[in-house]
């Protein structure tokens, strides 16, 4: 007779992921502990996290949690070693709250920042995506770690943008971002009225 996992508790993910964060970045993907159902958490589209309907106030705990967040192929999970628990994420986990511009060897180099402080430079490694919202308009986004996805905020996206630039993709005049050697187009630019 198999023993059903037991529901994680906040105390027990909290005291689990504090002691899987000591060393920096916990390997999270290298971990498959038994799923443990749903906890009642979740990241709304502004970035906030909530547990049981309340918005979570603390920052660090905040930050912990994001720590040991994965994306699974059916669902969001928090993992430790030990536990795996599903969570409601109603847009991208993240959230870009600050963008700052360097230049390296003649390059931009475009460095976000999350709500959780995690440093990412658009480029190769970590692509910027623009989605349409239903609004009208884009919602950009940019790539943290594993599947993993920051939403750029209004403020920083208006930054982005008068940072872009037109070049032709595929015989279409594309307007984009640059940023480590890469160009991450957002819009033909015949419709940059529609941002």
């Amino acid at each position: 007779m198999t023993e059903t996992p037991r529901p994680a508790t906040l105390d027990s993910l909290t005291a689990t992921a504090k002691q899987a964060a000591s060393k920096g970045l916990p390997p999270v993907h290298l971990w498959n502990p038994d799923y443990c159902g749903e906890i009642d958490m979740r990241i709304a589209s502004d970035g906030s996290w909530h547990y049981l309907g309340t918005p979570i106030g603390r920052p660090a705990l905040v930050k912990l949690f994001s720590t040991i967040l994965r994306k699974d192929p059916e669902r969001y999970v928090l993992v430790t070693p030990v536990e795996r628990v599903g969570i409601i994420v109603d847009d991208a986990p993240f959230i870009a709250v600050a963008m700052d511009r360097h230049e390296q060897n003649g390059m931009q180099r475009l460095e976000f920042r999350t709500n959780v402080d995690d440093h990412v430079v658009a480029g190769p490694d970590h692509p910027m995506r623009f989605a349409p919202d239903i609004k009208g308009g884009l919602k950009p986004y940019i790539h943290v770690r594993a599947d993993l996805w920051a939403k750029v905020s209004r403020p920083v996206f208006y930054d982005l943008v008068a940072l872009g630039e037109e070049r032709m993709i595929d015989d279409k005049k594309m307007f984009g971002i640059a940023s480590d050697g890469s160009f991450f187009p957002m819009i033909e630019a015949d419709r940059l009225a529609d941002l």
